[in-house]
This record gives C-alpha cells, sequence and structure tokens, in this order.
C-alpha cells in the first residue's frame, strides 16, 4: 500500500535507489529538514553493501585526498573528485561509522574496515536511524518512466502488475550500475535516459577477471594458485600486485586496476614481470645448471611458484627455452594474450553511466532541473580497496546538498 496522496501533498524529496548512495543522500537530506521517501525495487535495501561486504566490509581508504582522487577514472578532470571528496572524505565516512556505534580500523594495506569486518551490523543500525528520523521506505517499486510537466518530475512506478505516478520538485536517481543484479543493479536504466536526450556511456565490466585460453591439462594443474610478488603492466601502465589464475582466466586487484586500460587495446594483454626485484642479468647469474632442461633450472633457481613456472613455461617463446638471457627476457616480462573481460554481471562493479558533460557541479541534470543522480549511474570507476564506496557516499552527499539548497531557495532553478 503507498499513500500517494502523502507523496504528492507532503514529501519534499524522491530517493530511488536503497544502495550507499540513495541511503546516505536520504540521511543527508532528512537531517537538513526535508521530508524524504526512498523507493527500491527489491524488498530491501543495501543489498550491494551485504554483498561487498561477505569478504570483509572496505569502507574506504586512509590514504591522502590528493592520491584518493587520482584514484577515479571517467568522462571527469580530478579536480571533480577533489571537490567531492572535500565534502565527505574518507575520515568524514569513519566518523559516521562511529556515529552509528560502529569502530573502524587501518589495516596493513591502508585499507579501513569496521571491526568485526560486517556489513550487516552497520546497515542495520544506518536503516533503523534513517526510519527514526523520519526517511520513508517503499520497497519492490520499480522506476519504469520519469517525465517532466509543469515544473514538477513524474516518477511511474510498477510493483505487482499496477503502476502508479508518484510527483515531486526534487529527485536523486541511485540506481547502480550493473554488476550484481541480483542485488538489483540490473543496468536497466540508461532506456529511461536515452529517451530523455541524455548522454550515458555504455555500462561494462569494471573490477572483474579476463578470460585467458588456457590448456586443459595446464589448468587443472595451477587452478586457483596465486601469483604474489609481481609487477603487472597494460599499455603504458604498471601495478604491482598479485594474480589468481582461475578456470577461465585470471583474477586479481592488479589486474582490476588495469581494466580501463585493456578496454582501450584491440589486442588486449597482460605483460608479467615474475621476478621485479631482479635485472635479466641477475637472473642469468642465477640460475644453476644443475639439470639437464634449462627451464627446469630457471625456475628452481629463481624460485618461483607453481604458477609462475607453468605459466613460464606455457606463455614463453619456444626458443627463449633454450637460451638463459632470453628464459631471463620472458621471466621480466612474460606476455599473456586475453579474450575478453567477464561478464558485467560478475564484476565487482560497472564503469559508464551518465556523462559528466551532462551533470553541474550539484549532480544535477542541466537540462531536467531537479533531477540529480549519484553513485554507479554516474561515468565513473575505482579500483577496489574503499574507493567504490567512498564514491558512492561522496556522491550521494553532494547529490543531497544540491538539493537542499534548491529546495531553500539558496539557488534557483535557473542557476543550479
Amino acid at each position: 500500500y503507498i499513500n500517494l496522496k502523502l507523496i504528492q501533498e507532503s514529501m519534499d524529496l524522491v530517493i530511488v535507489g536503497g544502495g550507499p548512495a540513495g541511503l546516505k543522500a536520504a540521511e543527508i537530506a532528512v537531517l537538513n529538514g526535508l521530508q524524504v521517501m526512498l523507493f527500491d525495487a527489491k524488498p530491501s535495501v543495501g543489498r550491494k553493501l551485504l554483498v561487498a561486504g561477505k569478504g570483509g566490509l572496505n569502507l574506504t581508504h586512509s590514504e591522502p585526498l590528493d592520491r584518493f582522487a587520482k584514484r577515479y577514472l571517467g568522462g571527469h578532470c580530478e579536480a571533480v573528485w577533489t571537490s567531492l571528496l572535500s565534502e565527505f572524505s574518507n575520515n568524514d565516512l569513519r566518523s559516521w561509522a562511529k556515529e552509528l556505534g560502529v569502530e573502524t580500523f587501518i589495516g596493513t594495506s591502508g585499507r579501513v574496515f569496521p571491526l568485526g569486518f560486517k556489513a550487516a551490523p552497520l546497515l542495520r543500525r544506518w536503516v533503523e536511524r534513517l526510519r527514526l528520523l523520519g526517511v520513508s521506505f517503499e520497497m519492490n517499486k520499480k522506476l519504469s518512466e520519469i517525465t517532466r510537466k509543469d515544473g514538477r518530475l513524474i516518477l511511474e512506478f510498477s510493483s505487482d502488475g499496477k503502476s502508479f505516478p508518484v510527483t515531486s520538485d526534487a529527485v536523486i536517481l541511485a540506481l547502480g550500475g550493473a554488476s550484481w543484479p541480483e542485488t538489483g543493479s540490473t543496468g536497466e536504466w540508461p532506456i529511461l535516459f536515452e529517451q530523455l536526450g541524455i548522454a550515458v556511456s555504455p555500462l561494462v565490466a569494471a573490477n572483474c577477471g579476463w578470460e585467458v585460453c588456457w590448456n586443459t591439462d595446464i589448468i587443472g594443474e595451477i587452478e586457483g594458485q596465486p601469483l604474489k610478488n609481481i609487477t603487472v603492466s597494460a599499455g603504458k601502465k604498471k601495478i604491482a600486485g598479485e594474480l589468481l589464475i582461475t578456470r577461465y582466466g585470471l583474477e586479481g586487484g592488479a589486474l582490476y586496476q588495469l581494466g580501463n586500460t585493456l578496454r582501450t587495446l584491440i589486442k588486449p594483454a597482460l605483460t608479467i614481470d615474475l621476478k621485479p626485484s631482479f635485472s635479466e642479468q641477475e637472473l642469468v647469474d642465477k640460475i644453476q645448471f644443475s639439470y639437464n632442461n634449462l627451464t627446469d633450472s630457471a625456475i628452481s633457481s629463481w624460485r618461483l611458484s607453481k604458477a609462475a613456472g607453468f605459466l613460464l613455461r606455457y606463455f614463453a617463446v619456444v626458443k627463449s627455452l633454450t637460451d638463459p638471457l632470453s628464459l631471463a627476457k620472458e621471466a621480466k616480462a612474460l606476455t599473456i594474450p586475453l579474450i575478453g573481460p567477464r561478464p558485467i554481471a560478475e564484476a565487482i562493479s560497472s564503469a559508464g553511466g551518465v556523462a559528466f558533460s551532462e551533470l553541474n557541479e550539484y549532480l544535477m541534470i542541466k537540462r531536467i532541473p531537479g533531477l540529480f543522480v549519484a553513485g554507479e549511474m554516474i561515468d565513473w570507476e575505482a579500483p577496489t580497496g574503499g574507493y567504490l564506496l567512498q564514491g558512492c557516499f561522496a556522491t550521494g552527499t553532494r547529490a543531497a546538498n544540491g538539493v537542499c539548497q534548491l529546495l531553500n531557495n539558496e539557488i534557483p532553478f535557473s542557476q543550479i
């Protein structure tokens, strides 16, 4: 049941999407005295937050904001993220969690986690707080159309086979990208924006695995094996980190950070330095020729892991396997051709979305006054490590503050 009369006469702000960006926007708005109703197509909010927390909820990162802002890629300039993060920083996020009674700590990698690593306690306290503040939640209601008439926004929702309109002066859309569609981020919303003539960059998989054409015999030996203490490069970008060998290809944080570059390559490939702390000549000097087979001798002398050894045998140029210097060169720059990224539904996050050129500084659609967007709907991407959640919190904060200024007549529609 939904009280349409209450919505149309009393609600200042309608938010669509109950992920971190939408929930944060609701919190900012209601604390500023606005009446807020939040819609979501699923039975409950925060589902992607719960999925993200299965392996330990990484809330944000502790690095300085000048470095933090450089982590975000997409159709924007770095100054945009410097501004967004200044409005709601990593320290602000930690303070916010503490207000909910959730203490955080900085891990050895600089990542920030809640004590206990769990997402559920934080989400439960957050939703409880929002309800107490007066946010009204409408679940199982899917947005199907957006129009504007007489200066007001009209949203068409569907639920249980029925449709109904909701009218409001201000709307924040936080519908997510297209990863983890089971949480509600189905990536279906771009068609609504295309109908309005708003530019949307195609949604593509980010922070995802990439497929490799493995020999079935080899993959049976090394599936699930990690590649540690390596550097990985694509194009002109190089990352130190780890990879994981899977049945379909490769996964891992180092690969995720190269996804944006890999997508631009006609023939995507990774170049791996299996021994980054040694030069080619040092590797040659280390080889102990105690084996009849040069490759076996090198793998043993260089103390390569089982996975690294298999990759060297499989991808090295055949003639390199009988020449020490050539083999060392291969170990320092082993090229692995990639077929393509895994499906977007499997990705940790997605790239693409509403172009920044369509938005003003408040994340409002320039040509549709009162319509704001936040979170992964916007054309940006970031690596794992806390940057994704921080981006959602920061954009949700900016959009909500824009709505507050708009509805308080601090900035006229014509100028916002």
